[in-house]
């Protein structure tokens, strides 16, 4: 029988009260969230009103002026940075390594030898659609070849929290919304607690578990709802179109 104290975690990252300046700028001012644990959050809201800040907060790569950030239990940014994978809208990709070589540095980083590294990396290349390109330079994949890779790089961390902040906000319309179906199916074969951060509404409502609009600067929580959608989801349905005007409202208002 499980006691009390066994109970499963349902909360993995959580904020109280948390407020971040710079300077005389306040980025974000008193957030309270508890986000659970394999769900996909998506954070929309204005230009400039901290949601980056927000996502450098949880990997600890910010200390906030007041409040908590918790995640698992860790509060020290340098533990906080333990439990994250975080990747930024650019690729960020070594030009003088290779694809494989590029996915394959996460495991380096911790201490993996080279070789067993790249082996350890090859079977995701065929699951996320990149086989034949493992020895291509990052020069000559495309836009969104190029943010797979950097994917499935940040995947291969094997943290349990994985912080995506607008990773598909330079491709054009047409690669976005393919690597977001693309997206959608990969996080459903590796469930991880998802922290996504985008200016698309509809990229939000197609992804999401849950969504957390912030207003404009100082950043607060305006609304926060779940996407009660089945998956696949189409974005022509009338339940995908409620939903997104549900968010574009909460942004105007």
């Amino acid at each position: 029988m499980q006691t009390e104290t066994e109970a499963p975690v349902t909360e993995l990252l959580s904020f109280r009260k948390v407020t971040r300046r710079y300077g005389a700028l306040t980025a974000l001012a008193g957030i309270d969230l508890d986000l659970s644990a394999h769900a996909v959050t998506a954070m929309v809201g204005p230009s400039g009103c901290g949601k980056s800040t927000l996502l450098e907060l949880v990997a600890g790569l910010q200390e906030p002026d007041e409040g908590i950030v918790d995640v698992l239990g860790a509060t020290a940014a340098a533990d906080r940075r333990q439990a994250c994978a975080y990747m930024p809208q650019r690729d960020l990709l070594l030009p003088w390594r290779d694809a494989l070589a590029n996915a394959a540095l996460a495991l380096e980083c911790q201490g993996v030898a080279r070789s067993r590294a790249r082996v350890r990396a090859v079977p995701l290349f065929e699951r996320f659609g990149l086989t034949e390109f493992e020895h291509a330079r990052p020069a000559a994949l495309s836009g969104g070849m190029r943010q797979r890779v950097a994917f499935l790089r940040t995947l291969l961390q094997g943290r349990p929290v994985l912080l995506l902040d607008e990773p598909f906000g330079a491709l054009d319309a047409i690669t976005r919304a393919d690597l977001r179906e693309w997206l959608a199916a990969a996080l459903a074969d590796e469930p991880r607690t998802v922290l996504l951060v985008t200016h698309d509404v509809e990229e939000a409502v197609f992804l999401a578990d849950r969504i957390v609009v912030l207003s404009p600067r100082p950043g607060r929580v305006v609304a926060d709802f779940e996407v009660d959608l089945p998956r696949p989801r189409s974005v022509t349905s009338t339940a995908f179109a409620g939903l997104k005007a549900r968010a574009l409202e909460a942004l105007k208002a």
